[in-house]
């Protein structure tokens, strides 16, 4: 199982220059973390002026794993991030492609599209994913393998049982793009996604483990 964070920096004044302060040290952290594979991915958030609105992080460990990590980034000791939303998290096994190769450049400032997507909260959510499921799946199969799909997979109850939202890295330029391209997904077209949060970012390579499924 690993664990989602999202984590919202301040929005006063003073807080581009705290993350600058300790953009090198977390840097060196998450690299370190990538190479020891306790960290899946890590990305910037940031709105469409590419503007830093906080972070994203996978890990994958467990809950002690969780808690440690977050003792240590420095973007948490060093007060960047100011909001902290944790979940367990269930990686989607994909046959995504080969990452690329850390220290790599990619293209700025811009390179993907976050979309954190929520399911509704009523009583037939749960249901509603679960029956148009294989059909996103039958979806994303191919988008993994060129590339288009970075990464996937569902956030989950306290209970890491059942589903509840899905995180979703796309290789699109423009919060548009991105929003076509899942308007005709089966988890949009059909209801289980209920509230959509858009995110630009740029891919560090660092030296990640294979995703599942890769």
């Amino acid at each position: 199982m690993a664990w989602l964070v999202l984590a919202f920096d301040g929005k006063d004044p003073e807080a581009p220059a705290r993350r600058m302060a300790a953009r090198d040290a977390h840097v060196a952290f998450i690299t370190a973390e990538a190479k020891a594979g306790r960290l899946a991915l890590a990305l910037p958030l940031h709105d469409e002026k590419a503007q830093s609105l906080g972070s994203l992080m996978i890990l994958d460990t467990d809950r002690a794993g969780l808690e440690d990590y977050l003792e240590e980034e420095p973007f948490a000791t060093g007060g960047v991030w100011k909001r902290v939303e944790t979940c367990p998290f269930r990686i989607a096994s994909l046959p995504y492609g080969p990452w690329p190769s850390p220290g790599s450049a990619m293209p700025g400032p811009r390179s993907h599209t976050v979309v954190v997507a929520r399911d509704g909260t009523d009583a037939g959510a749960e249901a509603r994913r679960l029956a148009v499921r294989p059909a996103h799946f039958a979806r994303v199969q191919s988008l993994a393998a060129d590339g288009t799909l970075l990464f996937g997979g569902a956030m989950l109850d306290p209970t890491e049982e059942r589903m509840i939202g899905s995180v979703a890295v796309t290789r699109h330029a423009d919060h548009a793009a991105a929003q076509r391209f899942w308007s005709a997904d089966p988890y949009v077209a059909e209801g289980v996604w209920r509230e959509m949060e858009w995110y630009a970012t740029l891919l560090r390579p660092l030296p990640y483990k294979p995703l599942p499924g890769a």
